[in-house]
This record gives structure tokens, sequence and C-alpha cells, in this order.
């Protein structure tokens, strides 16, 4: 007879992750024009969301020709959490996933701001 140690806690496979939020939204000229796109990928265990995956991007090729448009963005593909923009990307602090969706918007509205000048 074989015997396990493992705790049958241990032994449980990850949930599987799932598309928990996807929109996309087409913006009008005097909103900054281009497009805004909301990822997140995750599961809930014990009642509790847990996001595993995200990514948010202002796309607007008027704007910038370079990283397929993306003016700004945040994302935590390649195991790490960066900051898209213009091209330039960089690793950023992260807090929660929507303390980066409030930082997101912030940045966003003020290139709108800009563009309007």
């Amino acid at each position: 007879m074989i015997r396990h140690t493992c705790s049958d806690r241990a032994m449980q496979k990850p949930p599987k992750e799932s598309l928990l939020e996807q929109e996309r939204h087409e913006l009008k000229a005097k909103s900054g024009g281009g497009l805004l796109r909301y990822e997140v990928w995750g599961y809930t265990q014990a009642g509790k969301t847990i996001i595993t995956r995200y990514s948010i991007a202002y796309v607007n090729h008027a704007i910038c020709s370079k990283d397929n448009g993306r003016v700004l963005g945040y994302d935590n593909a390649h195991g790490y959490h960066h900051r898209h923009y213009m091209g330039t990307i960089e690793s950023c602090e992260f807090e929660s996933y929507e303390a980066t969706v409030e930082q997101f918007q912030r940045e966003w509205a003020e290139i709108v701001m800009r563009l309007k000048r």
C-alpha cells in the first residue's frame, strides 16, 4: 500500500482561469478617437475573484504608429507588470488591478485633454 504524505489541498489542481471581462469601446473624435480595450482573466475561489492576467490599452494609430498603435497600456504579460506608452515599455509597481485601472483612466484623460488643446 502506498501512502501519500501530501495534503489533499496540495494535490488539488489550481482553478481553471477564464475570461472575466472583455470590453471594447470605439471612441468618437471629441473623446480622443481610437479604441479603449479591457481584458481580464482569472478565477473565483472561496467567493473571491483572483485576477491572473489583464491587459488595458488605449489604441490610436493617428497618435502612435509604434506598438500596434498602443498609445497607453498596462498589462502583466511576460511574467511582470508593465506600462506601455508611445512605443516604450517599462516595468511598474502593482498594487491591485483596480488601482491600475484608475491610473490608466487618469493618464488616458490627460492624453485626451492634451489632444484638445
